[in-house]
């Protein structure tokens, strides 16, 4: 805007004080050829650049005072500016004037010079300072843009940290207004995931003592089918309650991995033995392992059983055989032949205690599995077979 303005002023001065210089001259040139018309007429001697019908005598001048009119033109052809002047005289002839017209053009040139130049001084300091002002902006802007992606993917102590937000004292603009509305949201973010942690944490740990007792308790009842269904509740109840105190310490981001070599087709055997539902368990559902190429990996072995026995379990839980566990290099995949997994956990991944089609279980496998995958350094990523069941692929870096 600061530009087009410069510009457009530019051009309205200059046609301004062309326009003034032009009318000048034509004025000029009229008062020399009243002069001349009235000497004409007394029969003086006509005053140097004046003349009857003069050969150099624009043609549409010579027309016009044909006419019996009078008028002004700039001549086109004369070997330096010329402003001419014409009128009828009598005899049917024309009566012609010339002016010279040489300071007007060098006025005008001159303005015009001052203007380019001026202008293009003007615009160069303009886009300097925008391009200045604009850049502190859209650097801060750059700035909020970052720490909001870095609270997105879960770091919660990220902040602006913008001066102007931080010191009322200074003057406040859109852009700090946004970073400190940023750190607000994020402060209050933390504090209330923080407190559901710890209620998490202080409920699951509370709820150990009792269920110890109750365990020991289950395990002195005569045998018999009321005994086992107590045992197998009070087992599922045990099992949940690790999984809380699992799941808090990976909110807390407590976990540290213990890294060594591993041979993953060993690690998918031991899995699949783990789960009951290898060969030779006498399940018509089993889980097949098909390794097809194997390799070493620096991972922390019990947190990937723990991922990959959480995989296995829910593709028997929700899926339908045949259950497959192929190791190929540094990839692992646990695919079903089920219906596969729901849209919302494909477009927001596991959400805890959510399970489709009253499915049994708490939604806490694959939330853990996705946790410790994020403690090993590895990407595990959920999604549907084209020839229909559920795939989940576990990529690690191999050695």
């Amino acid at each position: 805007m600061c530009c087009g303005l410069a510009a457009l002023l530019g051009v309205l001065v200059h046609v301004s004080v062309t326009d003034q210089t032009v009318g000048e001259a034509r004025d000029h040139a009229l008062d020399r050829l009243t002069e001349t018309t009235e000497a004409f007429e007394a029969g003086d001697r006509l005053p140097p650049g004046a003349g009857v019908d003069p050969a150099g005598l624009p043609t549409e001048l010579r027309t016009l005072a044909a006419g019996g009119r009078r008028g002004t033109m700039v001549g086109t052809g004369d070997p330096y500016p010329t402003m001419w002047a014409a009128g009828p005289v009598s005899g049917g002839r024309t009566l012609a004037v010339q002016v010279d017209y040489a300071q007007g053009v060098r006025t005008i040139e001159g303005l015009d010079r001052a203007i380019l130049g001026s202008s293009a001084l003007a615009i160069g300091v303009t886009l300097l300072v925008g391009a200045f002002a604009v850049t502190r902006v859209t650097r801060r802007l750059h700035s909020t843009a970052q720490v909001a992606r870095r609270i997105s993917a879960g770091d919660l102590d990220a902040r602006v940290g913008d001066p102007r937000a931080g010191d009322p004292a200074s003057p406040q603009d859109e852009v700090a207004a946004v970073a400190g509305a940023l750190d607000t949201m994020a402060s209050s973010l933390q504090n209330k995931l923080l407190s559901e942690q710890r209620f998490t944490a202080d409920v699951a740990h509370e709820l150990r003592t009792p269920l110890t007792g109750l365990h020991a308790a289950a395990e002195l009842l005569p045998p018999g089918r009321p005994t086992e269904l107590v045992r197998d509740r009070v087992a599922a109840l045990r099992t949940l309650t690790e999984d809380l105190l699992e799941i808090s310490r990976l909110d807390a981001r407590s976990e540290r991995a213990e890294v060594d070599a591993v041979r993953l087709g060993a690690v998918a055997e031991r899995v699949v033995r783990a789960s009951g539902t290898g060969a030779g368990t006498g399940i018509d559902i089993g889980t097949e392992i098909s390794i097809l190429r194997d390799a070493v990996v620096e991972t922390d072995q019990r947190r990937l059983e723990r991922v990959l026995g959480n995989l296995v379990a829910n593709a028997h839980r929700h899926g339908r055989g045949p259950v497959t566990l192929t190791v190929d290099g540094g990839v692992i995949t646990v695919r079903d032949h089920g219906d596969g997994y729901p849209e919302y956990l494909l477009g927001y991944g596991p959400q805890r205690f959510r399970t489709e089609g009253g499915a049994r279980g708490h939604g806490l496998g694959l939330t853990i599995a996705v946790g410790q995958a994020e403690v090993l350094g590895a990407r595990l990523v959920f999604a549907n077979a084209v020839g229909g069941g559920a795939v989940a692929t576990l990529t690690l870096a191999a050695a």
